[in-house]
């Protein structure tokens, strides 16, 4: 079986609302975002800095509900600043045969200013004869 990595979860245009250098690394995310788009505490994590293109992976851990939390913490705190937009992926690995048959789907969150969802959608993979077809449904927010 050949297992391939594909998104599952992404927080588009989140703003970092502080840093920690002194914690031990991750980076705190507001379970409210967490829970829109499936990701799990201790998941790993790709970030992308928009400021200044800097790039880390680490692991979330659940910050405050409903503070709108973005915090980089440790080694990651000293690649952003507060008021920086960052993209936040989290993938999973999936068998290509069973994407191919089921298919897959990814949730999307784009974040206003303040870190709420602004707008919400998913991307999917539908099995099309031997391949998919990539799919955007915008959902309500």
């Amino acid at each position: 079986m050949t297992q391939i990595k594909l998104i599952h979860a992404k927080l588009h245009r989140v703003r970092v609302t502080q840093t920690n250098v002194n914690y031990v690394g991750s980076l705190s995310i507001d379970p409210d975002l967490m829970d829109r788009v499936g990701l799990l505490p201790l998941e790993e994590i790709d970030a992308i800095d928009l400021n200044n293109g800097k790039r880390w992976s680490t692991y979330v851990i659940p910050g405050k509900r409903g503070s709108g939390e973005i915090c980089p913490n440790g080694g990651a705190a000293l690649l952003c600043e507060p008021g920086d937009i960052l993209i936040i992926y989290a993938y999973e690995f999936r068998d290509r045969s069973v994407v191919l048959r089921e298919g897959h789907q990814a949730k999307i969150l784009i974040a206003d200013e303040h870190n709420r969802c602004q707008e919400f959608f998913y991307q999917t993979l539908q099995p099309q004869g031997d391949g998919v077809e990539f799919k955007s449904s915008q959902k309500l927010t």
